[in-house]
């Protein structure tokens, strides 16, 4: 189990078009002293954020209203940006050559989500 230290002060990026989960993640970082930037739930605002915002982490959903989030992973990605994708449709959707990035399944617990994050801003020790 994460505790809230692993996470504070985390600038996460939160792109979810669904509300409910959209508000419950929220939630969920600001108890673990993250500042939360969005919650986007458009491709495009999601996009801009990942081009422009200071951020540590990103939490993207696959799937906003039909359009794929990928152009924001790559903008993040070509910032070395760590995130995490929630889908419902597993990995199998990734683009081609993308199958290494990280995927949460959806239903996921917070604890999974969490301990996957973690994984993501862990610092190597020297």
């Amino acid at each position: 189990m994460t505790t809230p230290a692993e996470f504070a002060g985390l600038r996460v990026l939160l792109v979810e078009d669904e509300l409910a989960i959209a508000m419950m993640l929220e939630l969920a970082l600001e108890e673990r002293q993250c500042t939360v930037v969005g919650p986007y739930g458009s491709l495009d605002e999601a996009r801009s954020a990942a081009r422009t915002e200071p951020i540590d982490v990103a939490v993207l959903d696959i799937n906003l209203a039909g359009e794929m989030v990928y152009p924001a992973a790559e903008a993040l990605a070509e910032r070395n940006i760590p995130f995490l994708l929630l889908s419902g449709y597993g990995s199998a959707r990734l683009p081609p050559g993308r199958q290494h990035w990280p995927v949460c399944g959806k239903p996921f617990s917070l604890d999974d989500l969490f301990a996957r994050l973690a994984r993501l801003v862990s610092k190597p020790d020297p």
